[in-house]
């Protein structure tokens, strides 16, 4: 079989960065399968050292890593800071969750006890997007390999020299090189890993398409756990405050950081009708002082570039299909090179339009609602099929309660961005946004599974009724 050549190739610049061949998935389970016995008996105590040694090379690694990132994401050299810090932050945060979540409890029982303790699933196929590229993958192989599982990870095919770094720092920290493996590739790599029956769990972060498709993979093998994190068409409210600059710097975080590339990210705000125009008043001369630049430009940049020309591609065609359906441009979104894909910070009225598609533009589009009144900014902001994270600015104790009883997200937030959410704390949402298998601090939950168990000290049994 000739093999097959992938490329990444830097957004900001176009200029190459990694090359490689794709990965033989099904090899590397094999090897994740043999691996896995050993690394489940070593005891917690060895594992969680490995893993606390993997953060030390993280933070030793600090500035690489970080360039690194910027580089392949597009992202300022700020933010791919924040992103390196959260992954060697991750192993306190699953260390605490995993003894929280994941506990041993021995009870006295007649004759014996009862006891409660956790197994790792196994061989864990980690499927990485590329927003997030080494923050989002680890969170779920940190907290795996902390119970005992191995991990097989296929990083995005957008990313792959941060997927390859990443798994690197890993076995720099002693971490058994087939008990955490890196295998680059595009979808023929990922239905690989989702299809071997010789794996035991799938741990996704990506688009709703993607997380729908592995699903389907896995519908007739419900012994698989599968963890799935999706898109968000992500609501973010704003009602009754005079804090209106305030109001606008938390809508702009909410939209456009990571170039509007989180899950969590606002696509649509909704505000009551009578303040929207004082409300813009302060909004639009904050968007227009956005810094749009590459990575390493100085003064530094608040976005960067979009992944690549593909996604700018798609981004532009959305955009076009709502300005052809009648939304009034305030902010437009423009590319001021066509061949890199770059792009600014966009904002849409669509007030009253009919049929606006209920999708994730993953980008800098934001679209603007006008409502009367908190029912209908509910009624609103619950007008998707996705179910993520969801915000109010302002209104009242009760608005706030009664927004946190009626939101269906798994994230919801008063006075806050849509984004930005912790690590310690759980991570998911409903609908096309997840399956009930909330990451972050959760990710302990999916990563073993409960035992129950009734144990004697000596072998005794009767019968008390029934026999002749």
């Amino acid at each position: 079989m000739t093999p097959v050549t992938l490329i990444s190739t830097e957004p900001a610049t176009g200029a190459e960065l990694w090359r490689g061949e794709h990965g033989d998935a099904a090899a590397a389970i094999g090897r994740a399968k043999a691996a896995f016995p050993a690394w489940a008996a070593r005891p917690l105590a060895e594992r969680k050292a490995l893993l606390e040694a993997f953060a030390e090379e993280v933070k030793k690694d600090a500035d690489a890593f970080a360039e690194l990132i910027a580089r392949e994401t597009g992202k300022p050299l700020w933010e791919a800071k924040t992103e390196v810090a959260a992954v060697a932050a991750k192993v306190a945060i699953s260390v605490r969750a995993h003894e929280e979540r994941t506990g041993e409890r021995i009870d006295d029982a007649p004759g014996g006890r009862s006891a409660l303790r956790h197994k790792p699933h196994g061989v864990m196929a980690v499927l990485g997007p590329y927003n997030f590229p080494a923050h989002l993958p680890n969170g779920h192989m940190v907290p795996a390999l902390l119970a005992g599982n191995v991990c097989v990870f296929k990083p995005s095919e957008k990313t792959p020299a941060v997927g390859e770094y990443l798994v690197k720092l890993y076995h720099r920290a002693g971490v058994p090189e087939d008990v955490v493996q890196c295998v680059v590739g595009a979808a023929d790599v990922g239905r690989t890993l989702t299809s071997d029956t010789r794996v035991d769990g799938v741990l996704f972060t990506g688009s709703s398409n993607t997380g729908i498709a592995i699903g389907k993979a896995l519908a007739e093998r419900p012994g698989v756990i599968c963890a799935l994190e999706m898109g968000g068409n992500n609501p973010l409210v704003i009602w009754d405050t005079d804090k209106l600059a305030e109001a606008a710097t938390i809508i702009v975080q909410s939209a456009y950081t990571t170039a509007g590339q989180r899950c969590t990210a606002a696509r649509r705000l909704i505000v009551k009708d009578s303040m929207a125009d004082a409300l813009l008043a302060e909004l639009l001369p904050l968007v227009d002082r956005i810094r749009v630049g590459a990575p390493f430009d100085d003064p530094q940049p608040y976005m960067g570039p979009v992944i690549d020309n593909d996604a700018a591609d798609g981004l532009q065609r959305g955009y076009e299909q709502l300005v052809e359906m009648g939304a009034k441009v305030l902010r437009p979104l423009e590319r001021p090179d066509p061949a890199l894909p770059l792009l600014t910070p966009a904002i849409l009225d669509v007030t009253g339009l009919e049929g606006v598609p209920d999708r994730e533009l993953f980008g800098p589009v934001l679209q603007i609602v006008r409502v009367p009144d908190f029912g209908a900014a509910i009624e609103a902001a619950n007008d998707t099929a996705y179910g993520l994270s969801a915000s109010l600015v302002g209104g009242s104790e009760e608005e706030w309660q009664r927004f946190w009883r009626e939101s269906r997200a798994g994230i919801v937030n008063r006075n806050k961005p849509t984004n930005g959410a912790s690590s310690a704390a759980p991570f998911g949402g409903t609908g096309l946004s997840g399956n009930h298998r909330p990451g972050a601090f959760y990710a302990a939950d999916y990563c073993s599974y409960p035992v129950a168990s009734a144990e004697g000290d000596e072998i005794e049994a009767s019968i008390g009724v029934g026999l002749k």
